[in-house]
């Protein structure tokens, strides 16, 4: 099985991925990619495209196996753990299984949406509305998805909703505060062992600490675990790997979720 890894810098969902690769050892080649310059659009070798196509995660990892892209950090880091004979990422137990993929679930469609919006009005709507119009226009002409076309395009124009834009500070302030509560009983690891949902909801919420830093204060719990998780060798070395801080690198994330 030949597996690829395309990854952008290590923060939201490559980070968590690249983590889930380090914890449990699988031999994949890991090939950083530029997300925020359309890359992804672009990979060599797939000849299954759907999931990178389509996928509701934005500007995510792909893992490219035998020609197949597949998508979604939750996902990868499933496949990538239930491949492995010598870590386990996922609890054994039923009920704290479904209580794992529940907590992902609030992760990925409030946590993920509301950090990619704010991290990007940060970081990327610059370089975006810089660039020039046919190049720009080239770039989002390869995504085949329209949704997160006009995403891209949105940030670019700035055209976002004030609206949208609070309620992800707000979001944001929520995930802190659910780990606070999740840490207050003395457990290490968001689920009492050390799971996937540490990794991805640790490479949402990291990126937010200079962007929204009152979201954190009087937090002393989730600051704790943000840096264990943090020192973990599977982080720190994903981390390393960049220059510079990679919490201000972003591309375009999943859509806001219209319901709330």
């Amino acid at each position: 099985m030949a597996m690829v890894l395309y990854h952008g810098a290590p923060n939201g969902p490559s980070l968590a991925v690249l983590a889930a690769l380090g914890e449990t050892g699988i031999a994949a080649e890991r090939r950083p990619i530029d997300l925020l310059a359309g890359e992804r659009h672009g990979l060599p070798g797939v000849s299954e495209p759907l999931a990178r196509d389509m996928g509701i995660e934005g500007e995510g990892p792909v893992l490219v196996v035998d020609g197949e892209a597949m998508t979604e950090s939750v996902f990868l880091a499933q496949f990538l753990d239930e491949l492995s004979d010598v870590s386990s990422l996922q609890p054994s137990d039923p009920y704290q299984h479904w209580e794992m993929m529940m907590w992902c679930r609030q992760i990925t469609e409030r946590l993920s949406p509301a950090a990619a919006l704010l991290g990007n009005l940060d970081t990327s709507r610059p370089v975006l509305a810089a660039m020039d119009d046919g190049a720009f226009d080239a770039m989002t002409d390869r995504i085949a998805s329209a949704d997160l076309r006009a995403r891209w395009q949105v940030l670019r124009d700035g055209a976002v909703d004030a609206a949208q834009v609070e309620d992800s500070r707000v979001k944001v302030a929520q995930a802190v505060e659910r780990c606070e509560t999740k840490l207050a009983d003395g457990r290490d690891w968001l689920m009492g062992a050390l799971t996937i949902a540490d990794f991805e909801t640790y490479a949402w919420l990291a990126g937010m600490e200079p962007i929204l830093p009152e979201a954190f204060a009087g937090k002393p719990l989730t600051a704790a675990w943000l840096a264990r998780v943090r020192a973990r060798p599977s982080v720190s070395e994903a981390l390393a790997q960049h220059q510079g801080d990679p919490r201000g690198v972003w591309a375009p994330g999943p859509e806001i979720n219209r319901w709330g």
